[in-house]
């Protein structure tokens, strides 16, 4: 019927479903973690993440975006996301994220790390770079934290956006956001990496949400390769991303696409994640 919306909210049968899919993400992400090194491909890459998540009966959600035919995306250096795999080789020094999301009867999961090879001829770029994916990974702890306690979803991004700054001077994309997930990848509502006027839905029991800060060491502007769909910096800076599925529920919140519920990365902020019952 003409403006009837679907709620933003799951209810905990719902959320309970998400948890497969969450887990077949994660796998894949571990995979993908453990075949980096230097001399692989990322379109080998995209193979094991593949592999991992046929093995939990699920299968990648990446391919049923329109025009996109692969089960990751890599992104490399100076691509900040949706970097197609290929025949790019790695080498020493690369700074890689590595974004996936795996379908799993009808449920979605979507998360992201990155990740930096060693390179023992240019330690200073490797300092670099995993003090940029440092920041980027601590960021989303901080917004996966504050959603513990927010009332509204932007505090979320207020939360990100204070511990990047705190950090430095490092650019936080704005043309790229998180996201509601549930039934479809990309679902409403928006979650923002940085502080807006608005104070967006509620927090309350059934709200599922894809949180994932992307930050560059220089400017924030980027613009679409020739390929439609790597985002990379305008100036040649380094990129890091990184992203959790993550419910809200009666007892909690509980991170879909962590094995252990985000149990090691909420700890410091004193927070146990509960498992959706």
């Amino acid at each position: 019927m003409p403006g009837l919306r679907r709620s933003i909210y799951k209810s905990p049968a719902q959320l309970r479903l998400m948890l497969a899919p969450g887990l077949a993400t994660a796998d894949s992400l571990d995979a993908v973690r453990s075949a980096v090194r230097p001399g692989v491909t990322t379109l080998e890459l995209d193979a094991v993440a593949e592999r991992a998540i046929r093995a939990r009966g699920g299968s990648s959600n990446f391919k049923l975006e329109p025009g996109y035919r692969h089960t990751i995306c890599a992104s490399v250096d100076d691509e900040v996301v949706h970097g197609i795999p290929g025949e790019r080789v790695l080498r020493p020094g690369d700074i890689l994220s590595i974004d996936s999301g795996a379908i799993l009867d009808g449920w979605n999961g979507d998360a992201a790390f990155t990740m930096v090879l060693d390179d023992p001829e240019r330690p200073d770029l490797v300092a670099e770079r995993r003090a940029l994916s440092d920041v980027t990974e601590q960021s989303l702890w901080h917004g996966i934290a504050a959603l513990a306690s927010a009332s509204h979803l932007n505090e979320v991004g207020e939360a990100i956006e204070s511990y990047i700054l705190s950090r430095g001077e490092y650019g936080i994309l704005t043309d790229y956001i998180g996201h509601g997930i549930g039934r479809r990848m990309h679902e409403a509502p928006p979650v923002f990496n940085y502080g807006v006027r608005q104070k967006g839905p509620e927090v309350r029991p059934g709200l599922a949400v894809a949180i994932e800060p992307m930050v560059v060491t220089g400017s924030a502007d980027t613009y679409v390769r020739d390929d439609g769909w790597t985002v990379a910096t305008e100036d040649g800076s380094s990129a890091a991303h990184w992203e959790h599925s993550v419910a809200v529920h009666k007892d909690g919140i509980w991170v879909l696409t962590a094995h252990d519920g985000g149990a090691a990365g909420l700890k410091p902020f004193g927070i146990t994640p509960v498992r959706p019952a």
